[in-house]
């Protein structure tokens, strides 16, 4: 059989060719763009904050805990009890293990840290007494919330129950206190360098703060080569 000029192999070759073509630029076209796009969400992923990743998986964690409780509360169930069945045994051990390796006593590091820990630890002993809130609440009507126009100062006379309350938690806080306070052993053989018991822990400090920088000083004093 014959071939028409149009279905000749050498035309055939070049529709093959030609089609090849096509497929191989729109390829091309589409590494093109889909390369762009990467290029834009790493560009994104740059810019966010390093702990994007650890608030975006925080927030999912909360939105399935809200979730849950919804759950729960419609099915009329508590959702404490529902997740405290869902911890395996060994998950509850490994936590009380963490719990109980926590040292919640990081020790001295200065006096205004020393001064919070205090403040936190007397506040998370507060127990509110509503009804007298309420109470209160009632008396003051509007002047419960204080504005700059409102003139009830001093007009508040706390309870007896709250002045006993209040001198029972500063007596404890007192006999804590002297189980941990203790007076210095007095050290004949030091030198004396004071004349009253307040100059004496004056100096002691300035020694604990300066006296690597005075060392030589007194000694060059003692020595009677000071300059």
């Amino acid at each position: 059989a014959c071939l028409s000029g149009d279905e000749t192999p050498a035309s055939q070759k070049r529709e093959e060719r030609l089609r090849k073509f096509r497929e191989l630029h729109f390829k091309r076209n589409e590494a093109r763009k889909l390369n762009h796009q990467e290029v834009v969400e790493e560009d994104k992923r740059l810019k966010l904050p390093s702990n994007w990743e650890a608030k975006k998986a925080r927030l999912e964690w909360e939105l399935q805990v809200d979730e849950k409780r919804k759950e729960c509360v419609a099915q009329g169930e508590d959702y404490d009890m529902v997740k405290l069945l869902e911890i395996s045994a060994e998950d509850a051990e490994r936590w009380e293990r963490k719990k109980k390796k926590k040292n919640p006593d990081p020790g001295f590091s200065g006096y205004a840290e020393a001064q919070l820990r205090q403040y936190q630890r007397l506040t998370k002993q507060i127990q509110p007494d509503m009804e007298n809130y309420e109470r209160q609440r009632e008396e003051c009507g509007e002047d419960f919330h204080p504005t700059s126009n409102s003139l009830i100062h001093g007009t508040h006379i706390p309870s007896k129950e709250s002045v006993d309350r209040m001198v029972e938690d500063v007596e404890k806080q007192i006999e804590k206190c002297s189980k941990y306070s203790r007076r210095r052993a007095y050290n004949d053989d030091a030198d004396i360098d004071y004349i009253n018991e307040r100059n004496a822990k004056f100096n002691k400090k300035a020694e604990r703060f300066y006296g690597k920088y005075t060392a030589e000083i007194k000694q060059n004093l003692e020595r009677g080569t000071a300059v």
